[in-house]
């Protein structure tokens, strides 16, 4: 696959680095939502790109298969928007963050968990109405393996509680040596 739009599309497909990005005078959160927005824009054609790429549709294939994809695509946008909301509120807060604000969290994050899977499958049945079962799973293959970079560079971009003490009795979150 071409190695640059794998980049750009990991690199923060949902999150910015927009708390750097402050000079032109705008809030920090205008800055970084504007940010958000422009690179999200770019990422969306990016992906088009992959996903057409990958798949190789026949005419008839992409006649049926590009309706349903831009309906899936604005649900999973919504999703998204959520998260970006989960993940900037993480970013803000992890180094004070207290324990009902951390399962607050933790149960959004399931619960947007949830959701993506209910989209998949409402989308699923719908896909599998207009083109063949192959097609069908090799674009949830193409999907599914989209996700998992852009949340492996997600992960790898948060911090990670890890660092903190837990503050209960369980003392410290840091590994135990062996």
């Amino acid at each position: 696959m071409k190695q640059a739009i794998v980049s750009v599309f990991i690199v923060l497909a949902i999150v910015g680095e927009g708390r750097a990005r402050q000079g032109d005078g705008r809030p920090a959160d205008q800055t970084e939502n504007a940010y958000i927005d422009t690179l999200r824009a770019d990422l969306k054609a990016d992906k088009t790109d992959l996903v057409t790429e990958a798949m190789q549709f026949s005419d008839k294939d992409a006649a049926a298969f590009w309706p349903v994809y831009k309906r899936y695509e604005a649900e999973v946008v919504k999703l998204n928007d959520e998260r970006v909301g989960v993940i900037k509120t993480y970013s803000d807060t992890w180094m004070t963050m207290a324990d009902d604000d951390a399962r607050g969290l933790v149960k959004k994050a399931l619960d947007l968990e949830s959701r993506r899977t209910d989209l998949r499958k409402k989308y699923f049945a719908e896909f599998s109405k207009v083109l063949p079962g192959l097609t069908v799973a090799k674009f949830f293959q193409v999907e599914h393996r989209l996700d998992v970079l852009v949340d492996l560079r997600i992960a790898s971009e948060l911090p990670a509680l890890l660092i903190r003490s837990s503050g209960g009795e369980g003392g410290t979150s840091q590994p135990k040596p062996r």
